[in-house]
């Protein structure tokens, strides 16, 4: 006969006294957590208004619910589409914003998220965003994503200003809108009633800019932290630009740059180069440029700012040995150079970018197997 327990007695269903009573409070804790999580709007909040286009990205269109949702109240966020419609967004699901293009008459910020570049870059804007935006009143404070300032461009708000986008849509946007400064080097850009910002994660910074901006630094870092975002970023997107190496050829100087990659830890001078290439030092100097688009010397600091950035992701080597491995002379070097680069001190890169990786012993290993050869 098997052993009765109270899971498996004859009461089993029967609540203990204590049953009701903490339901009740895990039922107000929970509702408690919900209120500090999605606090309602208070009666002055600042209304925002996100305007999902077709093709929006979703991850973008959430940042300023979750980020300035989290400011206690303090903003109400609604989202609306251009015909009050569902919206396609670039992923495999469709959104249904609660509101129309009126509702625009009534944020006191709109927020425009990036959405797919096909349509952002289109020669004929759409008409239909376009007319979106004439419900917006004189004033209200634009804030784009990413591709969303292609949208603002197009509509002749971003005439004269300074403003980015994307890394990637630089040369793209600029051959579209000459009209604008753009600032590719940046997270954000803040012209007072229009401001601009870069891909994906730049629209968490750009949101907590405003939360710093209408509310000081004490409430957005309250924000970043219910969020578990860092508050503020070192740097800009220089940092995150990719630099491919242009294509070497048997002809030329690609044999030289080559041979110089095999060798970024040692000075590597003008006329070493050129010896190497067979050439006059002018002649390289000038069939150089031709091929890369800049100087030799332009070049070396920016393969061993490259190299130095991989073993900053890589490794665990002090900053001085990184600055010995990649041919800078002492790391103060380094670290003028990369800040020059990126906006960004060594140990700040090491932080946003350290990941698991080679061992330090391998790193060390393949730098002596290179200086051997």
């Amino acid at each position: 006969m098997p052993l009765s327990s109270p899971a498996h007695g004859a009461h089993a269903d029967r609540p203990t006294p204590a049953g009701p009573s903490l339901a009740r409070d895990r039922a107000d804790r929970t509702a408690e957590l919900d209120r500090r999580l999605r606090p309602d709007p208070r009666p002055d909040a600042h209304k925002v208004v996100v305007l999902a286009l077709d093709g929006v990205y979703p991850f973008e269109l959430g940042i300023p619910h979750r980020v300035l949702g989290s400011a206690d109240g303090r903003y109400e966020v609604l989202s609306a589409s251009v015909d009050g419609q569902p919206v396609r967004t670039d992923s495999d699901l469709t959104v249904t914003p609660a509101h129309g293009p009126e509702v625009l008459a009534e944020a006191d910020t709109v927020v425009i998220p990036p959405y797919a570049i096909t349509r952002a870059s289109a020669l004929v804007p759409d008409p239909e965003a376009l007319a979106a935006l004439s419900w917006i009143r004189p004033g209200t404070r634009l804030v784009s994503i990413c591709t969303g300032a292609f949208l603002l461009a197009a509509a002749g708000l971003l005439d004269g200003r300074r403003a980015t986008t994307h890394w990637a849509l630089t040369e793209h946007f600029q051959e579209l809108f000459p009209q604008v400064e753009l600032d590719a080097g940046v997270l954000f850009v803040d012209q007072g009633d229009v401001l601009t910002s870069a891909g994906a994660a730049s629209g968490v910074d750009i949101c907590l800019h405003l939360v710093r901006q209408d509310h000081g630094s004490e409430v957005a870092n309250q924000v970043a932290r219910q969020c578990v975002v860092p508050p503020y970023r070192d740097g800009g997107q220089a940092q995150y630009i990719e630099r491919p190496l242009p294509q070497t050829s048997g002809t030329g100087t690609g044999p030289t740059r080559d041979w110089a990659l095999r060798r970024l830890e040692q000075p590597l001078s003008l006329d070493e180069l050129s010896a190497h290439a067979a050439m006059s030092t002018r002649t390289f100097a000038r069939r150089f440029q031709e091929e890369t688009g800049m100087s030799p010397g332009r070049w070396l600091t920016q393969q061993r700012l490259r190299r130095a950035r991989h073993l900053l992701e890589s490794s665990d080597l002090p900053v001085e040995r990184v600055a010995h491995e990649v041919g800078f002379a002492t790391a103060t070097s380094l670290r003028r150079h990369l800040a020059a680069e990126s906006g960004v001190a060594p140990a700040a890169y090491r932080r946003t970018f350290r990941a698991s990786g080679p061992a330090a012993s391998d790193i060390r290993k393949a730098s002596t197997t290179r200086s051997a050869r």
